[in-house]
């Protein structure tokens, strides 16, 4: 783990931004970009697309360290390049963003009110690649449905459990049990779901590092006593299907609270606009769920 980019993590002002739609959602990332599924033919051609529309983004003058602390990828992108460079690399030498990546593998069929990661079966050989693409952290998402204390107990186990694999690896892991923006009784299922955080949480040792990404809560400044724990680097909030409008007013009334967005930070975002059209929509949507971010 890089000493410099933990610090950075900790303090400096940002956001994170996601850009790891994987293989499920690529399709509907790339349809949101306006590009269609007539124009590709195969799962090689659709990435080499959405890697084309995440290089476009990356390298925008408009995507800097300024405004953004770190980028979440997903696999294929950490193997590809930008530049010459593999994707990490790049981001964290030409542009002062630190790296992580996605590496859970989906969700399991709704049970017990949650959906469960699926197994992830390469996880320490996907681990030890991550450290040759000096990667500083990981991210995994499960996603909570129902108020099911015995449900979201699981979820949150099996979050801890991967997290503690990955910080054997000397990295930082971003824990989202995300918690569905529609559900009814979100409050309580936050409140079930922070009780049995600091459980775990109280289970780790004093320099194991986390990031929670959690989606914005009903009860304002519910997270502050995560944020107060050392070991926790930042909690950050997923857009969970606002618009980036309603997502960035509900994270500016949580203090301390950091975005950690993907839809909403590519709203807008079309295959056939110019570079400055581009990049002056990329502009305002990274100044707004900036200041979001710092308020």
């Amino acid at each position: 783990m890089s000493v410099e980019q933990l610090k950075l993590m900790r303090v400096r002002d940002g956001f994170i931004a996601a850009l790891d739609q994987s293989g499920g959602s690529t399709p509907k990332a790339l349809k949101n970009y306006g590009v269609s599924e007539n124009m590709y033919n195969t799962d090689d051609e659709m990435f080499k697309l959405v890697h084309d529309f995440r290089t476009r983004i990356i390298k925008s003058p408009s995507f800097n360290k300024t405004h953004i602390l770190g980028s979440i990828l997903f696999e294929d992108t950490m193997n590809r390049k930008i530049d010459g460079k593999y994707t990490a690399d790049y981001l964290w030498e030409e542009k002062g963003i630190i790296p992580f990546l996605k590496i859970d593998k989906g969700l399991e069929e709704l049970n017990k009110g949650v959906m469960m990661m699926k197994p992830i079966d390469n996880l320490e050989p996907l681990l030890k690649e991550d450290n040759k693409r000096h990667i500083f952290g990981t991210k995994m998402r499960s996603v909570i449905k129902e108020v099911n204390e015995e449900g979201i107990k699981d979820i949150v186990k099996q979050q801890f459990d991967v997290a503690k694999t990955v910080i054997k690896y000397n990295m930082v892991p971003i824990i989202e049990p995300e918690v569905d923006i529609n559900m009814k009784d979100k409050a309580k299922a936050e409140d079930i779901m922070l009780k049995y955080i600091l459980e775990e949480l109280d289970k780790l040792d004093h320099e194991d590092y986390v990031i929670f990404k959690l989606t914005i809560p009903t009860k304002t400044n519910l997270y502050k006593k995560l944020m107060a724990d050392s070991r926790v680097v930042r909690v950050v909030a997923l857009s969970g299907g606002y618009s980036r409008e309603k997502a960035n007013k509900l994270l500016s009334e949580n203090e301390g609270l950091i975005a950690s967005f993907s839809r909403a930070l590519l709203e807008g975002l079309k295959y056939d606009q110019s570079e400055d059209e581009f990049n002056k929509l990329l502009k305002e949507s990274i100044n707004d769920i900036y200041k979001a971010s710092i308020t």
